[in-house]
């Protein structure tokens, strides 16, 4: 058998195929275990998001440099399978809009989704005929309309007024059927974004009573009414709380409305908390909508490398604890890491200086890009062990029959292991502060 190796350091990707030996009883130490026997859940694989800013940035570079843009992703790069996009502006927005802002217009005649058709609709079409297929669409809002909220502003949260949640509700359908129109595939969408955070961009607060009851009374009527089947997700937020808001949206009277929870990544890792959901939930989905490296936040810095640890630990236990989907945030910023509408300005995997048209390909998008090759969409994720507590892994048997693993080892010093798959045996090193992926032939 023969085990395909590709190793990712700061200083590059190198790869090596190495044939495999017998297990034998003297194989004790630097032991790394493939347990195909144990499964968990089908992967189905990676997305980003295509804010506006993103497609802004896209669009203001030649055309030869946008090809390259695509290949990072949809092109044999990392190999991105679903989209997620904002009803409305978002914070990477050039500014506010929204597709209605009437409050007299309860018929939503003046709806219009002219603003995403100028940039983001388009590249969402030059994404999909890079990727040569069709690449479904999860939609979250970041705010209602002005006119629909506590606080007649889009900015520093507020709530939905009551009597606009039927209103509500048929402008997200609006949104979904706009999408569809234009020949694009909505399978998703999320109640909100962010829904515990009262932000100075656009942000809406929801308990999770609020969003069960949102679901229940009028967002799942509202997408029956339509004869839509778009799959909806509530939280949408950080982990800390994952377990307790789903706990608190999904009952009885919502089971059966509610496909799944989503969660960020900007708290910690949680991963036990994936576990407590699925146990207690085991038939919804649980999928990651957003991650990015944050300028704001001191502790992050502008250490590419340590970026791309980051994501590489994020995606690894996020899998490897029932994660079935995985979304980036913005594919492409800025030299300034925008444009951003309140300078909320963060790191993308690949930069754009629309200045210069110099691109700039960061070790996160590298990272992503060899998980994305590893963890193929069909493969199903199955259990794993590491000798050392420095060694993160996550493993998968493919569609085809041949397994892979991903390890992070996030030491600084090298270490020695040795994966084991149906008692055939590799040996080679991990080097300091590198990913590593492994495909045991089949």
């Amino acid at each position: 058998m023969k085990a395909q190796i590709r190793q990712l350091t700061r200083f590059g990707l190198e790869s090596q195929s190495l044939s495999t030996r017998d297990l034998t009883i003297r194989d004790e130490f630097y032991v790394v275990n493939l347990y195909d026997k144990e499964t968990g859940s089908v992967f189905e694989g990676l997305g980003g998001a295509a804010t506006e800013s993103a497609a802004h940035v896209f669009y203001q570079m030649p055309e030869d440099k946008q090809e390259q843009l695509l290949d990072f992703y949809f092109g044999g790069g990392a190999d991105y399978r679903f989209l997620r996009v904002s009803i409305d502006s978002c914070d990477f927005s050039i500014a506010h809009y929204e597709a209605m802002s009437n409050p007299d217009d309860k018929a939503l005649a003046s709806f219009s989704l002219e603003h995403d058709e100028k940039e983001i609709i388009p590249f969402i079409k030059r994404a999909e005929e890079k990727a040569g297929r069709p690449l479904p669409i999860l939609l979250s809002p970041w705010s209602p309309p002005a006119f629909m909220k506590t606080t007649g502003q889009r900015n520093r949260g507020g709530k939905l007024l009551d009597k606009y949640r039927d209103m509500w509700a048929e402008y997200i359908c609006r949104y979904i059927e706009g999408y569809q129109a234009h020949g694009l595939t909505v399978k998703y969408v999320t109640v909100q974004n962010e829904p515990n955070a009262t932000q100075s961009w656009d942000s809406c607060i929801y308990t999770g009573e609020e969003e069960r009851v949102f679901v229940r009374d009028h967002l799942a009527p509202a997408l029956k009414k339509h004869g839509l089947t778009t799959g909806v997700y509530i939280w949408d937020h950080n982990k800390e709380r994952v377990y307790a808001r789903a706990l608190e949206s999904i009952k009885d009277d919502t089971n059966d409305l509610i496909e799944g929870v989503a969660f960020h990544f900007y708290t910690g890792d949680h991963f036990k908390a994936l576990d407590l959901v699925k146990k207690r939930l085991p038939d919804k989905k649980i999928i990651f909508t957003e991650g990015c490296m944050e300028y704001s936040r001191p502790d992050i810095g502008r250490d590419t490398w340590y970026h791309a640890m980051k994501y590489a630990h994020e995606y690894i236990g996020d899998i490897d604890h029932g994660t079935t989907m995985l979304f980036d945030w913005n594919m492409y910023l800025d030299q300034e890491g925008g444009p951003n509408h309140v300078q909320n300005f963060c790191s993308a995997p690949v930069m754009c200086d629309v200045n210069t048209k110099e691109i700039t390909v960061n070790h996160s998008q590298k990272a992503i890009a060899l998980i994305g090759q590893t963890a193929t969409p069909g493969s199903t994720q199955i259990a794993s062990s590491a000798w050392h507590p420095d060694i993160e892994t996550v493993a998968f048997l493919k569609e085809d029959g041949s397994a892979s693993m991903l390890l992070l080892n996030r030491s600084k010093t090298p270490l020695k292991v040795k994966p084991v798959w149906r008692d055939q045996v590799v040996e080679f090193e991990l080097a300091p502060e590198s990913l590593t992926s492994i495909i045991f032939e089949n």
